[in-house]
């Protein structure tokens, strides 16, 4: 049992709306929900479905709540926010130290700290260092001279390679990779020819890398993630990329190499950059976009090639007219040989 509506709602600083003393078990969304759960809207479109259904009471956005409602309301300035501490007290809790298991594989001149926890056949290879309190999940790679700050956590399967370095509350997810080698290559009499890599990745403070995802090492010099910065499952990051601070990625999206980017950029699913281009601060690229030129600071684009977002919707309703006025060219031409 999670606790009561007015419970509930001291803890995300939000009023109630009618019945405060319903007991809530669990929180879910709309079309999952029980009768004894916290559902939660941020839209009147998602509000008109939250009182539908089973749930019974609504976690709402303090702009779209009414005076009274056919549940009780937890009516919050920030419905996102407040969902995520509440969805926070279900998260199972994280490992802690000191705990080393017996098949963990340390090198004698690693350096651990004592509270670090690190889990079955982990590995930290020669050199590394793990900072307070970091969590090494089982099978997770530390590699030679590399360096992981204090409070992070490497899931299951996530490599560090060799010479990389992660901030603090860093958080690698399962089977991500943090500097793996640049793709470079060059044609040498008639084949491809391996460029070394011999650069490393540098991640700064709060920065998550998602499942399967990957960050290449540089070709010189450091692939830089800046802190703050969220990654999400499958994206690459390509060598010698330098991403600025807050930015977000979703699934899909992929960076050639040398591709430069501000702060507080996002980019949605299945973007892809040219390489050797800037992407201003505060970006806003939509899905399936493909970056073949530099973005000034501050612009929504879209399509491909992308362009300012307003401009690639007319484009489309242009696109979507063609068959008719094809069809009117054809008919005149028509008319005019019959002449």
């Amino acid at each position: 049992m999670l606790g009561t509506v007015r419970e509930l709602a001291e803890r995300v600083g939000g009023r109630v709306v009618g019945d405060p003393g319903i007991a809530i078990a669990g929180i879910a969304a709309v079309d999952e929900a029980h009768a004894d759960a916290l559902t939660f809207a941020t839209d009147e479109r998602y509000l008109a479905r939250a009182f539908a259904s089973p749930a019974a009471a609504v976690l709402v956005d303090a702009a779209i709540a009414p005076a009274t409602a056919p549940k009780a309301l937890i009516v919050v300035d920030n419905a996102r926010s407040a969902l995520a501490q509440l969805l926070a007290a279900l998260r199972a809790p994280r490992p802690r130290g000191p705990f080393r298991h017996p098949t963990a594989v340390v090198d004698a001149s690693a350096e651990v700290a004592a509270d670090a926890f690190l889990d079955a056949h982990a590995t930290v290879a020669a050199g590394a260092r793990v900072g307070a309190r970091s969590v090494i999940g089982a099978g997770a790679y530390v590699g030679p001279n590399s360096v992981v700050g204090a409070d992070c956590r490497l899931h299951a399967n996530a490599s560090l390679m060799d010479g990389c370095r992660i901030g603090d509350r860093v958080v690698l997810h399962a089977g991500s990779v943090i500097g793996s080698e640049g793709f470079g290559w060059a044609f040498i009499e008639g084949r491809l020819e391996r460029i070394p890599q011999v650069g490393n990745a540098v991640l700064g403070d709060d920065v998550e890398v998602g499942a399967n995802s990957c960050v290449d090492r540089a070709q010189t010099g450091s692939t830089t993630i800046g802190d703050g910065t969220k990654i999400d499952n499958l994206v690459q990051i390509g060598h010698n990329c330098r991403i600025g601070k807050h930015c977000a990625f979703a699934a899909l999206t992929g960076l050639a190499g040398s591709t430069v980017v501000g702060d507080y950029v996002k980019m949605a699913g299945q973007v892809g950059t040219r390489g050797h281009m800037t992407v201003g601060s505060r970006v806003t690229v939509a899905g399936k976009s493909g970056l073949w030129r530099d973005v000034p600071e501050g612009q929504t684009v879209s399509g491909n090639p992308a362009r300012d977002h307003r401009e690639d919707l007319r484009r489309e309703v242009m696109l979507r007219g063609l068959p008719k006025l094809l069809a009117r060219v054809e008919a005149l031409e028509r008319e005019r040989t019959r002449e």
